[in-house]
């Protein structure tokens, strides 16, 4: 039965980012703002409700060290498997924007979430040794960036908005939008939801440690809304909505998941999830070098991401 459920699951996750997509790209025109700030905000919002009702509920539940490797292997999921995957199906032009501004704010905020949960031990991080906590004053910190960081985009939507006035756009009714985005929302938060648990009873079933399940099997099944939305927008040719899903639920995961988790309650991880840390700035920053150089993500470039994850997949399963 648990095969069945996981089957449902994807067929919810696909239908639901089909509509979500459509309903979200209607919005942008019936306002007038650019997708790509769609993309950043509401879309990126709506894909990362999985990992904020696994990250928040393994925070009530003082399972924290889940909540961060939730978060962190989505991240590095979404950046190697969303983006290569997306690329292998038609090459992702980039957003000057993006390149210029949301990218390197999120590779900044990793940095920020490393500093802030290291406390700069650099010594011990060497030595392979020592606990590391992620406070209540830390969970703040990055909340406080989250809403400097919706604020820039809210300024910078009216701002295009008012750019475009009088531009004319084919776009849905409002109401059918709405609908689209509610059903196609519905459909990934459930079927996200589906394919977590189900996959979750699966992992355990064959003995895997939690660890591992969080990293890998609960971060691909929160991950897979931002897969199966950017595929479908890449197929779309709405590019702007691909990789700005992708960096902006990066972006959500950090400040607001990570954020509101520490501010419920202190993370405590150990050295792991420090060098798992350190490994998602050094991919973030090969990916934006990537994005920033020809001005697009070629099939070749996702090729190499897809490659890139299957080592670090080995890499967590070995150590």
């Amino acid at each position: 039965m648990v095969y069945l459920f996981l089957i449902f699951g994807f067929v919810l996750l696909i239908k639901g980012a089909d509509f979500f997509v459509d309903g979200s790209s209607s919005v942008a025109k019936l306002l007038k703002v650019p997708a790509i700030i769609i993309g950043l905000t509401v879309v990126a919002f709506g894909t990362s409700m999985p990992e904020a009702s696994v990250s928040i509920t393994a925070a009530l539940q003082g399972k924290n060290n889940l909540a961060v490797s939730n978060v962190l292997g989505s991240n590095m999921f979404n950046l190697l498997i969303v983006l290569g995957a997306s690329a292998l199906m038609r090459p992702i032009l980039t957003s000057e924007t993006v390149t210029k501004r949301e990218f390197p704010f999120s590779i900044f905020i990793t940095a920020a979430l490393l500093a802030l949960t290291s406390g700069f031990a650099v010594s011990d991080i060497a030595a392979g040794q020592g606990e590391y906590t992620l406070g209540r004053v830390g969970g703040v910190i990055l909340l406080i960036l989250f809403a400097v960081f919706l604020f820039v985009q809210v300024k910078g939507a009216l701002k295009a908005r008012d750019e475009h006035d009088g531009e004319v756009y084919e776009a849905m009714p409002p109401l059918k939008s709405a609908a689209f985005i509610i059903i196609g929302l519905a459909g990934i938060i459930w079927g996200g939801n589906l394919v977590v648990d189900s996959a979750t009873e699966i992992a355990q079933r064959f003995g895997l440690s939690q660890t591992f399940i969080g990293l890998t099997i609960v971060a691909m099944g929160t991950s897979l809304p931002e897969l199966v939305t950017s595929m479908v927008a890449a197929k779309k040719g709405e590019n702007d909505l691909a990789l700005g899903n992708v960096v902006g639920s990066n972006i959500f995961n950090i400040l607001l998941i990570l954020g509101s988790s520490a501010a419920i309650s202190p993370i405590v991880v150990d050295v792991n999830a420090i060098y798992d840390m350190i490994i998602l700035i050094i991919i973030s920053v090969l990916v934006y070098i990537c994005s920033k150089s020809q001005k697009e993500l070629s099939k070749k470039e996702g090729i190499m991401f897809l490659l890139v994850y299957l080592v670090y997949f080995g890499y967590i399963y070995t150590r």
